[in-house]
């Protein structure tokens, strides 16, 4: 006999991705702000972090370097999440305003004046987002190449977020880097909310799967306790669906099968003990379900590329978590 399921609320749901983004190191900051002058043109390279837009008066033409143009207009906010190189304007025939590189020393907002002084004039905002640790590398494969938010009746978060961001930017004080990175943490999780509130069933993979009544609750156990050996049957049980249903079902939402996901959450949760972490190799084999060290290298190895042993050098020596205990801005390679 099935158990009842217990339906959770959005809120509880939501504790999936508030410990995910609790766990990884996410920064940014304001680059430009552009006051554009019709005809004008813009090139953007290629980078490694997310970079974030907003097209905060006039319109403008967005274009990727596979040929995919979107039409922008006053308050549309674009995400390039793989930072491939990109180009906005408003004639594409006008000379473009090349950002040879879009990362600055200073840390106060650039302020660029580009193209003719004729109006309209267009005005935007670009700042980045950068994001490491693996499980958030997940996050970001999940959302699309391009994220674009139309502008809402409830979206005068994104504005007041960009004004505050604008205004700390403007002056040189104390801390300042911290706030900026703050600031941009709460931009970046609002996004995402849009983004998952604009899904539907079968998208976003299991970021998308966390509003499913049955899968919902499925991911939550996993992720509260990646060593426990979890089963079809147990599983399904604990959600109120038959084995062969809660497959299918979780296949289907979250794009790969349970037992994938569930391997693929404890090498996310042993990578992040061995880089915050001083406990034997050992000890977190056991902590996310091995019993011996060996098995648990080996799939380690497997799914990271390193040795749990590098792994943990390599990141340590990079300046990680253990070490500094701080997030970080980045704005440089």
């Amino acid at each position: 006999m099935l158990c009842p399921i217990v339906h959770r609320s959005n809120l509880d749901r939501m504790d999936i991705l508030t410990q995910v983004l609790d766990r990884v190191r996410l920064g940014g900051t304001l680059l430009f702000h552009f006051e554009l002058g019709h005809p004008w043109h813009l090139e953007l390279p290629a980078r490694p972090y997310a970079l974030f837009h907003y097209l905060s008066q006039g319109s403008a033409t967005l274009a990727l370097e596979q040929g995919e143009e979107i039409q922008m207009t006053e308050g549309d906010f674009v995400v390039i999440t793989r930072g491939e190189p990109h180009v906005f304007y408003s004639d594409r025939r006008a000379e473009p305003l090349r950002i040879a590189d879009i990362e600055r020393s200073s840390p106060r907002l650039g302020f660029l004046r580009h193209g003719s002084r004729a109006k309209p004039l267009s005005t935007m905002l670009c700042g980045n987002f950068t994001v490491s640790r693996p499980m958030f590398g997940s996050v970001l494969e999940l959302l699309p190449p391009v994220l674009l938010l139309k502008p809402t009746a409830d979206r005068g978060w994104l504005e007041a977020i960009l004004r505050r961001m604008m205004s700390e930017s403007a002056l040189e004080r104390p801390g300042q880097g911290v706030a900026l990175s703050r600031l941009t943490e709460v931009l970046f999780v609002e996004v995402l909310r849009s983004w998952i509130a604009s899904l539907s069933p079968g998208q976003g993979g299991w970021i998308g799967a966390i509003s499913d009544p049955h899968i919902g609750p499925a991911l939550k156990l996993i992720h509260e306790s990646p060593e426990q050996l979890w089963t079809l049957s147990d599983l399904g049980r604990r959600v109120g669906l038959g084995r062969s249903a809660f497959s299918a079902r979780f296949t289907r939402l979250v794009g790969q099968s349970m037992h994938r996901y569930v391997i693929e959450r404890r090498m996310a949760e042993a990578a992040f003990l061995l880089e915050t972490s001083d406990e034997p190799i050992a000890r977190i084999a056991s902590r996310v379900g091995y019993e011996t060290a060996a098995a648990f290298s080996k799939l380690f190895h497997r799914h990271h590329g390193h040795s749990p042993g590098r792994y943990r050098a390599s990141r340590r020596a990079d300046g990680g978590y253990a070490q500094s205990g701080n997030s970080q801005v980045h704005v440089s390679d």
